[in-house]
């Protein structure tokens, strides 16, 4: 069986995720892409073995040579897409965030039902760098986890103002911690001080502080307009030792009396193999007819009602706010 897939928003996100499933991932292929820029949509489609250029979403989603479905369009279309989706009983990956809001999320939920037809592209689960952290943040390597620190820095920001590096940014962070530590957020606050002035209508950086039910403090700075390049971080400090990620890249040069490293533009390179291991996983769950190990509605949902907190807190001068799941 070969899935055939439909990809909703062929932007560098969308596009890198067709270009994957038909050059890297077994059993699938693109069948159809969907873009309001048409001319965008009509030049992802000609790289492609076989793909047909549909006028929206919701013609792809019922289009019968679609099988499943790739949301990667803006935020903002999220929900009423994986909605249709739902309706046509097609399984869908939805880019992150799973909808703006937790409400949205939660109707998304209610829709599905007992079915398993939603995952959330929440791909640095499958992300190996952030696997071997996992396994030597472990109590029995570095003790139990006293502290966390967090760190993603973009080189331009895209559109969208001080929210939007909550529930499009930091979404990563609010499901790759809990998951790292084994266990939800219970309370979160946001900070900021000087901004960017690069940083237009948003506050460019944020720090956001994060509380977990096993009581480890985590720290997180955003700061999507940093300008020298992609970098993530992460450190887990335990009561016996630390663990963290080694330096973004493989290489070093050594030359001029000078050592240097070379950052990538944008998070393509970096969650490279994320985004591979995590696509097949998701095209091999469908033809099996099993549940996958992505992530699921109610992962993005449970993120959701965490960005949804952090935006209070920005929104009453930093506040700590409980998160109620």
């Amino acid at each position: 069986m070969t899935v055939r897939v439909g990809i909703i928003g062929v932007g560098v996100m969308g596009a890198d995720h067709a270009r994957k499933i038909d050059g890297s991932i077994s059993g699938a292929e693109v069948s159809a892409v969907a873009d309001f820029d048409t001319d965008r949509a009509k030049t992802v489609a000609a790289e492609l073995k076989a793909s047909d250029v549909v006028a929206d979403g919701f013609e792809l989603i019922a289009d019968d040579s679609v099988d499943a479905i790739v949301v990667a369009s803006h935020d903002s279309t999220h929900a009423e897409l994986v909605h249709a989706a739902l309706a046509a009983g097609k399984p869908v990956l939805c880019e992150k965030p799973l909808a703006p809001t937790a409400v949205e999320c939660r109707e998304i939920i209610a829709a599905q039902g007992d079915r398993n037809l939603i995952t959330v592209g929440f791909m640095r689960r499958f992300d190996p760098a952030y696997n071997e952290l996992k396994r030597a943040a472990a109590p029995e390597r570095i003790g139990d986890t006293l502290v966390a620190h967090c760190v993603s820095r973009n080189v331009v920001a895209g559109p969208g103002d001080s929210a939007a590096t909550i529930t499009n940014s930091a979404i990563h962070e609010l499901d790759i911690m809990p998951w790292l530590l084994g266990s939800p957020i219970t309370e979160v606050s946001w900070h900021a001080g000087r901004t960017s002035k690069h940083s237009g209508i948003r506050q460019d950086p944020q720090i956001m502080l994060l509380r977990t039910e096993s009581d480890v403090l985590m720290t997180v700075e955003l700061f999507v307009g940093a300008r020298y390049g992609y970098d993530t971080r992460c450190e887990i400090v335990g009561e016996e030792g630390v663990a963290s990620f080694a330096v973004p890249a493989h290489v070093i040069v050594d030359r001029d009396l000078k050592r240097s490293i070379e950052y990538p533009l944008d998070w393509v390179p970096r969650y490279a193999e994320a985004y591979r291991l995590e696509l097949q996983e998701w095209v091999d769950s469908i033809e099996q007819n099993r549940p996958s190990t992505l992530a699921d509605a109610d992962a993005g949902l449970r993120a959701g009602l965490v960005a949804d907190a952090l935006v209070e807190s920005m929104n009453d001068g930093g506040r700590t706010v409980v998160v109620e799941y």
